[in-house]
Formats: C-alpha cells, structure tokens, sequence
C-alpha cells in the first residue's frame, strides 16, 4: 500500500474529485458560464488599469474598495454585512468550518454537490431532502428532517441548481423560522430569477445569501459573497484566511464591476435566449423541459446519455446529469449565444429526427 494510501483519511480515499471535463475546441455549455467576452472597446482600458496593480504586495487584506463595488452592482443596503470569498464554495467552507465536529448540514435534493462534499471535508454529517416530483420543497418533509437531526447549517439554492426553479417563499419562510440553524439561500443565479430575499436579511437574524459574480460574466474572477447581518459577518471574518481574495481578481473587479450597465444587457440578453432555447427544446418530440429561473436548463431525454455523446463528438459539451439520483436521463444545457444554442437545437433536432 503507498505512504498516501497510509496516510489519508479514509472517508477522502472512498469519495470522487469533483471532476471537470476537458473542453479544449468545444462549444462549452456544461458549465453555467456567461458567452459574453470582454467587449473590445474595454480591452485596452482593463490592461492599463491591471498595469498599476502592485504585484509585488499582498493584497488589500479586507479588499474595502472591492465590497464597495459589489454594493452599488447588487443594490446591498449599507447596514448590511459582505464577506469576500475565493469563489461562493470557499464560503460554503467556511460556514462549515464554524460549525462543531459532528453537527449536521441540511440541503434539499437534488441540488449542487458541493454542499455534501464539504460536509464530508470538514467532518460534519449531512442529511438531504428530497424535493417532491416537480422538483419543488416537500415542506412537511423538510420540516420533519429539520426537527429530527436539529441542523446547525440549512442549504437551500434559489433559484435551484440543477433544476433551474426559485420555490414557494412561503415554504423558505416557513423553514427560516421554524430553526436555529443559519439558513443559507445560495442566490447564484440571481441575475436571471424574478424574486431574491436580500432584502429579508433585516427581517430574519439567522438568514444569510451567497452570491457570486461567476454566472454573469466573470467565473475566471473566482469570487463569491455572503451578506448578512453585520454582527454575523463580523464573526464569520474571523474564519477567513488572509488575503483570500488575491490583488488581480481585486483590482479587476473593480474595473468590470463598474460597468453595470454592460453587465444588465448581457443578463437581459440571457434572458430572451433562455425563453427561445426553451421554446425551441419543447418543440423536440419525447424532450421534457423543465421551467427555469437560472442560466440554464434542466430537460429529460430518450436515452439521454446517448443524445449526450451526439454533442459532445459534434463539438458541444453540456452536463449529463442522467446517472445521478432522481435525475435519470436528464440533461442541463447553459443558456449560449444564439449561435451556440442554435448549434445545439440543431444537433438534438437531427438527433432525434
């Protein structure tokens, strides 16, 4: 046996690394990326705000400016608290990290992976819920599962990944004061969902959001947010590591960030793709098109792991998703310019023709 094999934990050996396929010449739908570059116009003025970056000095440790910027782009009143993170999985992390070893954190089911994996690093238990069959909470359920493992952590994404919905408010309202547990709603896809509950932080002192600025045009940025309540931020601080957020995603995200109005005609156009990809899969006879409010969209297929590698050897990649629990034969396709989604419809039309 080798030294490793020795050495980890055997919990880690038994488990998978989150895997992310290769991409290279590919059409790249699987991963819930906006399709907008950099607008040339822009080009020439980032490098020469980059240039004055000081490299050779650590970071600004608490990144001031930064939060800032993410304020006025998110509209985040000002009483509220924001912590930066390396991505929005570094601040599930570190919500986990301030938990007791053996303390449970609760999500619905399906919903993104990363929530039990980090349950599993850091040595607390994890109990899903299943959503009901249309992929909505099953609150008598939740409920239950919330009285009978008591959770320090409840993860709810909203809208959800990978089914693309918000769910009843009511229903997360109902969980919200109905625990102890700090509530986390993981609002990723904020930009593309007609409801967000930032402004009902005031209302309940154990609810905090996550956001990230991946999904609207910036996941090379690696950097994600908690707003909460300024004492409760205050404190989870202590669990950051210095200097998380590095000086180029700083100093970038100052510049880009700025240009909200550039950012809200991206989303916009996300949008009015989002409804014709959906139109144009629900056309497709034998497809089931789950309702979305993400930057992508959930559909079952005949064979959908056939379907599947049609794309990928024809140069589109999206995420299979047909052998997880309760996902059979589904598949998730991001929401791309209206020449790769065309490109896409094109092959599951001649796939299925």
């Amino acid at each position: 046996m080798s030294f490793i094999n020795n050495w980890l934990r055997s919990d880690i050996q038994a488990i998978n690394a989150y895997h992310v396929p290769a991409s290279d010449d590919m059409v790249k739908l699987d991963a819930m990326e906006s399709p907008f570059p950099l607008p040339d116009e822009l080009i020439g003025q980032y490098l020469a705000y980059l240039a004055d970056a000081d490299l050779n000095r650590y970071p600004n440790p608490s990144a001031d400016e930064l939060r800032q910027t993410l304020r006025e782009l998110m509209d985040i009143p000002a009483e509220f608290g924001v912590l930066l993170g390396n991505g929005s999985d570094e601040l599930i992390q570190l919500l986990a990290l301030a938990c007791e070893t053996g303390d449970t954190i609760l999500s619905i089911e399906p919903s993104f992976v990363m929530y039990g994996m980090i349950a599993k690093f850091t040595r607390l238990n994890y109990q899903g819920v299943n959503l009901d069959h249309n992929f909505e909470i099953d609150l008598p359920a939740t409920l239950s599962a919330i009285e009978a493992y008591n959770p320090k952590l409840i993860f709810i994404a909203y809208p959800n990944n990978p089914t693309g919905n918000t769910f009843d408010r009511s229903a997360i309202e109902k969980i919200i004061t109905s625990t102890k547990a700090m509530v986390v709603l993981d609002e990723a896809y904020y930009a593309y969902a007609d409801d967000s509950f930032l402004m009902d932080i005031a209302k309940y002192p154990n609810l905090v959001l996550l956001r990230t600025v991946s999904k609207i045009g910036f996941a090379g940025l690696r950097l994600g947010l908690l707003i909460g309540a300024q004492d409760t931020v205050n404190e989870l601080d202590k669990l950051r590591l210095p200097y998380n957020i590095n000086t180029l995603t700083q100093v970038s995200a100052n510049f880009l960030l700025q240009e909200k109005e550039e950012i809200d005609k991206n989303a916009k156009a996300i949008l009015a793709e989002r409804t014709s990809l959906s139109d144009a899969l629900n056309t497709i006879e034998g497809l089931v098109v789950y309702p979305s409010q993400a930057n992508f969209i959930l559909f079952k297929a005949p064979v959908a792991d056939a379907l599947f590698e049609a794309l990928k050897t024809q140069g589109v990649l999206i995420k299979n998703l047909s052998a997880a629990p309760r996902l059979t034969d589904c598949l998730r396709v991001t929401v791309g310019s209206a020449q790769e989604n065309a490109q896409f419809i094109e092959i599951v039309k001649n796939h299925y023709g």
